[in-house]
C-alpha cells in the first residue's frame, strides 16, 4: 500500500530534553546543529516539554515553572548550574552559552491549569533559570506564562534579575487582583560595582533592577528584593552590605530577604575554577570556609545579624506587605547552614 500523502507539511519534530541529553552524550554540544545564534554569543535550541508544572519536594513551595533552561546572565554562583549536567552539558560556559527554549511551554501549562485536580497552589517561576533573561524579549514565554496563571487564578512567586519585568506590569496587576500571595522577588545581591561586574557578567546594572522594583511597587505589586547570595570576599564586608540595604530601602521595596552563598555539585566545580582562574589568592580560604557545601554556622550567623541590624536601621522591617509570605520563601532552601562551628572574618 502506498504512503498516504499529508495535507500539509508538519515540519521537523522539535527535540525533547531526553533527545538533547542523548545527542550531547554522543556528540557534545556541537551535535545540536539546529541551535540558533542571535545577537549575543549564545546558541538557542528550541525544544518541546512534556509538562510545565514541575513538582518539587523539600522546598517552601510545591511547584516550579521554567520556560527556559540555561541563562545568559552567566552568574558564577548560580545554583542552577548543577542542573545542566542532567543534559550531559557542562556547568561552566555551556550553562550560559546553550539556552533551551520550551516553545510549547504555555500551551502545556494551560492544559495543566485547566485540569480538574489542579488546586491553584502557588507556582514558583524562575527557580532554575531567569524568566526575564534577554531572549524573553523575543519569545515572550514568561509574559504568556503569567497570562495563563492569571486566567487560571494561580498565584506566582517570581524571581528575576531582569528589569524587563516592568513590561509585564499589566499582567502582574491582573494576577494581584485574582490571586492571593502573588509576589515578585527581584534579585540584587549587591550594589558594589566590582562585585556585580565580576560575579554577574551578563546581568543588568543593580540600579536598573532597583528602578524596576520602584516601578512594580508604585503599580501596586507586592515586590521586594532578594539580596542573595552574599558572597564571601566579594559582598559580605559590612560597608558593602550597608550600601546595598540602603539602596534597597530607597527603592521602596516592600521586603528584603538574604542568604549566604552555598556551593554544591556543578556550581561548586564552576565557582572554584572561576576563583582559581581569576582570584587564586582566595581559593585556599574558600576551601577552608566551604569544607562542606555550606559556610560554618557561626560565620553565617554573623552575616545574618549584620543584615538584620541594617534592615532595622533603614526601616525595612516595618513595611506593609500585601501578603504574609516570607520574603525568603522562594530561596529558603539555600539558607541552611552546616551544624559545625568555624571561624572567619565577616569581611571575607
Amino acid at each position: 500500500m502506498g504512503k498516504t500523502p499529508l495535507l500539509f507539511e508538519l515540519g521537523p519534530r522539535l527535540l525533547t530534553t531526553r533527545d538533547v541529553a542523548r545527542m550531547v552524550k554522543e556528540g557534545g554540544a556541537e551535535a545540536l546543529t539546529e541551535a540558533q545564534r542571535r545577537a549575543d554569543e549564545a546558541r538557542y535550541q528550541e525544544i518541546q516539554c512534556r509538562s510545565a508544572l514541575n513538582r518539587v519536594a523539600g522546598m517552601p513551595f510545591s511547584w516550579t515553572l521554567n520556560p527556559y533552561r540555561g541563562c545568559t546572565h552567566a552568574c558564577h554562583y548560580c545554583f542552577a548550574r548543577r542542573y545542566q549536567t542532567q543534559l550531559e552539558l557542562g556547568s561552566g560556559d555551556e550553562f550560559s552559552s546553550m539556552i533551551f527554549v520550551k516553545t510549547n511551554f504555555v500551551d502545556v501549562l494551560r492544559r495543566e491549569l485547566d485540569h480538574p485536580k489542579w488546586t491553584r497552589e502557588l507556582a514558583a517561576l524562575g527557580t532554575a533559570t531567569d524568566p526575564y533573561q534577554p531572549i524573553e524579549g523575543h519569545y515572550k514565554l514568561s509574559r504568556r506564562t503569567l497570562q495563563a496563571l492569571a486566567a487560571g487564578h494561580t498565584p506566582v512567586g517570581l524571581i528575576t534579575k531582569g528589569p524587563m519585568i516592568v513590561r509585564d506590569i499589566d499582567v502582574l496587576q491582573e494576577l494581584t487582583k485574582v490571586t492571593v500571595g502573588s509576589t515578585v522577588y527581584v534579585s540584587v545581591p549587591t550594589t558594589n560595582e566590582h562585585a556585580w561586574r565580576t560575579l554577574e557578567p551578563g546581568t543588568a546594572h543593580p540600579t536598573q533592577r532597583l528602578r524596576a522594583v520602584r516601578s512594580l511597587v508604585d503599580a501596586g505589586i507586592d515586590a521586594g528584593v532578594l539580596m542573595s547570595p552574599l558572597v564571601p570576599g566579594f559582598s559580605t564586608a559590612p560597608d558593602k552590605i550597608e550600601a546595598t540595604v540602603k539602596a534597597i530601602a530607597d527603592s521602596g521595596a516592600r521586603f528584603v530577604g538574604s542568604n549566604l552563598l552555598f556551593l554544591d555539585g556543578g556550581t561548586r566545580d564552576h565557582f572554584m575554577r572561576f576563583l582559581g582562574d581569576e582570584f587564586p589568592a582566595l581559593t585556599g580560604q574558600y576551601d577552608r570556609l566551604y569544607a562542606s557545601k555550606y559556610a560554618p554556622k557561626d560565620y553565617a550567623e554573623r552575616v545574618k545579624k549584620t543584615v538584620g541590624m541594617l534592615k532595622a536601621r533603614y526601616g525595612l522591617n516595618n513595611r506593609q506587605r500585601r501578603s504574609d509570605h516570607d520574603a525568603n520563601a522562594l530561596q529558603d532552601h539555600t539558607l541552611a547552614v552546616a551544624p559545625e562551628g568555624g571561624q572567619g572574618s565577616l569581611a571575607f
